[in-house]
């Protein structure tokens, strides 16, 4: 009888290829009730809200940046218009995310990112042990320590979230 081998969607073989070849100390895992969402993501992996990485994708001077913030965060897009030397900056819509990222909305890795040349990472993610991204379609996430995400992202640590009320 054969065996059936089930290959994983384009984009996440693309993601897992680009951690072969970095060497990456990463495990890419399947959820089987999907993690579109940081909340649906915390749960299926079974982690704190904010160990969840979103990959957000930002319109910088006409240039798109990629910005990686804890789940219970929300970008300031202030902050990253700042950060990232713009004058301002607003959060990309789909087609744009698709166009610059190669991944659709809610399925955004940090990497590879073909046509963006700029990776901010919210500082205060440095401070866990493990978090997890997504690694390319909403069923598929990473987990890593955040300095190897830092050097796989070639992110710039910086202060891109909104203050707590």
């Amino acid at each position: 009888m054969p065996v059936e081998t089930r290959a994983w969607p384009e984009p996440v073989e693309r993601v897992s290829a680009y951690l072969r070849e970095a060497g990456a100390e990463v495990r890419v895992e399947e959820f089987k009730d999907g993690t579109p969402t940081a909340e649906a993501a915390a749960r299926a992996v079974g982690c704190e809200l904010g160990q969840i990485v979103k990959s957000l994708v930002f319109e910088c001077n006409g240039k798109p940046i990629v910005v990686m913030v804890p789940g219970d965060r929300r970008a300031d897009a202030r902050k990253i218009a700042e950060a990232a030397g713009c004058r301002f900056a607003r959060i990309a819509g789909p087609d744009e995310v698709e166009e610059a990222t190669g991944f659709t909305p809610g399925a955004v890795a940090p990497f590879p990112l073909a046509r963006v040349r700029q990776v901010l990472i919210e500082r205060t993610l440095l401070a866990h042990q493990v978090v997890w991204i997504g690694a390319g379609s909403d069923r598929h996430m990473a987990a890593l320590a955040p300095n190897e995400l830092v050097r796989l992202a070639r992110a710039r640590p910086m202060d891109v979230v909104e203050l707590r009320t």
